[in-house]
């Protein structure tokens, strides 16, 4: 299957739907995302703290595919924002991973208490110019947060990857990022350890469709032109949510879904303007 792309202010170009691996770890782990990128995800997400850079790696060579045809991420710490420490960690990254560079880095979390995450972004701006990383961006950054990036380095990330799922819609910050051009990509998108693949009004509309309501879910978010990332290690679940391509959702059936939002729809007490993530 090949998977449409859209394209950041930049040039990068991301597909649609992404392969998340959290807690995908070891010889198994590895054989998850080459079945992944066997299917036909392009889009792998990782991190420095899921501990599991090598597992990706090691990954994408068992798939026996062309290196250029994957875009393999990772993300940087933040304990490690001080400039001379974030080099080193990116080049650490990329050493674990054995790929020989990495497609797309991401800072996790801004950590504005710390405030060094500008500081961390000049280190990403330089490993991007030395080679180790093709493309940059954040996770997590409130509008604030990027218009300083863009203010003080005059360099606007292509990605910023947010917590993003129907209970917590993002509306304000998603339509931020369009209109800067940059992608965001969706973590958690199918919620973790709360009722939302039970809900009523997301059961329905997927009945309506003939879908899941897992499917439907990740269709409402590729409709709003995000990137979902969801996890998957069972060849079950990677064919299931490969299947959201094919959901055509209509108006009203975003409107509905979106409605579900909550104030407090978080899953879990993180507040980019207050969380700090080491």
């Amino acid at each position: 299957m090949t998977i449409p792309t859209w394209t950041a202010h930049g040039g990068l170009e991301l597909p649609v739907l992404g392969f998340g691996t959290y807690r995908l770890k070891g010889s198994d782990g590895a054989d998850g995302v080459a079945r992944a990128i066997e299917k036909g995800y392009r889009l792998i997400d990782s991190a420095f703290n899921y501990e599991n850079e090598g597992t990706v790696g090691a990954g994408v060579r068992r798939a026996g595919i062309d290196r250029d045809e994957v875009i393999a991420t990772s993300k940087l710490p933040g304990r490690h924002h001080a400039y001379d420490e974030a080099l080193e960690t990116i080049e650490e990254s990329v050493f674990r991973s054995g790929l020989g560079d990495l497609d797309l880095y991401l800072i996790h979390w801004p950590n504005p208490k710390t405030d060094r995450y500008v500081e961390a972004w000049e280190a990403l701006i330089e490993a991007r110019e030395r080679g180790l990383v093709k493309a940059i961006g954040v996770c997590n950054f409130l509008p604030e947060h990027l218009e300083r990036l863009e203010r003080e380095t005059g360099v606007l990330p292509e990605v910023n990857q947010i917590e993003m799922h129907p209970y917590f819609p993002q509306e304000e910050l998603l339509r931020f990022d369009a209109e800067h051009g940059i992608l965001t990509e969706a973590w958690s998108p199918l919620g973790r350890g709360n009722d939302l693949l039970e809900n009523e009004v997301i059961v329905d509309i997927a009945r309506k469709h003939g879908a899941t309501p897992g499917q439907t879910v990740l269709a409402w978010a590729i409709a709003r032109v995000s990137i979902p990332i969801p996890k998957a290690a069972s060849d079950e679940r990677q064919l299931e949510n490969l299947g959201a391509l094919e959901v055509e959702l209509d108006e009203d059936d975003i409107a509905a879904i979106t409605a579900l939002g909550r104030a407090d729809g978080r899953l879990a007490d993180q507040d980019p303007a207050e969380y700090e993530e080491f």
